[in-house]
């Protein structure tokens, strides 16, 4: 009851957060025109853009297949993609819920222990924070004056005036400490738990697996399709981005380098712990745009354009990936339980 309730404040505090941010990043400006906007937006160009999305989400699944390989198990690209989905939709709703999701999911669908598909999981993670950080090295070759400032305005700044405000209230910081104390009590805890428990209990048959899952990169069967899979799906995102600029004339003439600086931008604004990134990426991507002397209202319509694209994408294709794999499990259920005579 306790950890139900702790979820629930958590989700709730996550929530405030998003919202409080969609507030900040609207605040002030001329809603209607930003409206109007949107609905004048070159449609062609959108769904251009959606239709590379739905190849990125394809691609990704096919990459988390090369990662299960090793393992010994052979999934359907199809029940990848479906739990792929699956784990973009809870991530709308709870953030870091679609790492779990997409894992619960396809473990159900092709009988792959939960433990070795998260360690998989924690790979692609690992691989998309590399992969983010190239585009920002990018991006900051190429646009180092407008990637200065956007940092010094946004994350730099922000974060200087949170430390000098925790600095004037000791007590807050005394909390920060013994939270990080009792985390650390609480790993070394566990670990002796598990040490004294053996290897069959149940904690270490998850940790097992967990590692068997991260190793799987290093014993990859196909690593050059493996490496060109990771590099390709960042460029299907950052072309997502691209074909997007020319739905809006505002946008239109921007060119490859500001699609690149707005990837990052919108990169950084998505790994915010809120609900799908909303809020955080509205503001991101719209600061970043007024970089290129863009109206903020502007800035605003085609961020709220590129994210509500993603969000009724993974709504529509979300939801009926569960309908897909929820269905095609009952069959199988259904197939496995013997005729009565």
């Amino acid at each position: 009851m306790k950890g139900k309730l702790g979820d629930i404040l958590k989700y709730l505090i996550l929530l405030g957060i998003a919202v409080t941010l969609l507030f900040y990043a609207f605040r002030g400006m001329d809603i209607k025109k930003i409206v109007q906007e949107i609905l004048s937006a070159n449609m062609f160009w959108v769904a251009v853009s959606g239709l590379i999305s739905i190849i990125a989400f394809v691609v990704r699944a096919h990459r988390w297949n090369l990662l299960i390989e090793p393992m010994g198990y052979s999934p359907s690209l199809k029940n990848t993609t479906y739990s792929v989905l699956v784990g973009y939709l809870a991530n709308f709703f709870v953030p870091r819920l679609g790492e779990v999701s997409r894992c619960g999911a396809l473990s159900k669908a092709e009988s792959i222990p939960f433990n070795k598909l998260f360690g998989t999981v924690v790979v692609e993670r690992i691989i998309d924070v590399l992969s983010l950080l190239i585009c920002i090295i990018l991006a900051a070759v190429l646009e180092h004056k407008r990637l200065g400032n956007f940092f010094t305005e946004n994350i730099f700044d922000p974060a200087i005036s949170k430390f000098q405000k925790l600095g004037n209230s000791p007590l807050l910081l005394v909390a920060i400490i013994v939270l990080l104390l009792g985390l650390i009590i609480a790993v070394v805890y566990f670990a002796k738990k598990t040490k004294q428990k053996g290897a069959d209990s149940k904690i270490s048959k998850l940790i097992k697996g967990f590692i068997d899952g991260l190793r799987s990169v290093a014993n990859l069967k196909r690593p050059a399709l493996f490496i060109f899979q990771s590099a390709f799906i960042w460029v299907l995102y950052y072309l997502g981005v691209y074909v997007a600029l020319f739905a809006f004339s505002f946008t239109s003439s921007l060119g490859g380098g500001a699609a690149l600086f707005l990837l990052v931008a919108g990169g950084i604004g998505m790994s915010a712990p809120v609900q799908g990134g909303i809020g955080a990426y509205h503001l991101f991507v719209s600061q970043g745009l007024v970089l290129y002397g863009v109206l903020k209202e502007d800035g605003l319509a085609f961020a709220t354009m590129i994210h509500g694209l993603q969000f009724i994408l993974v709504i529509i294709l979300g939801v009926a990936s569960m309908f897909l794999l929820f269905s095609a499990r009952k069959k199988t259920e259904a197939k496995s339980i013997p005729a009565k005579n």
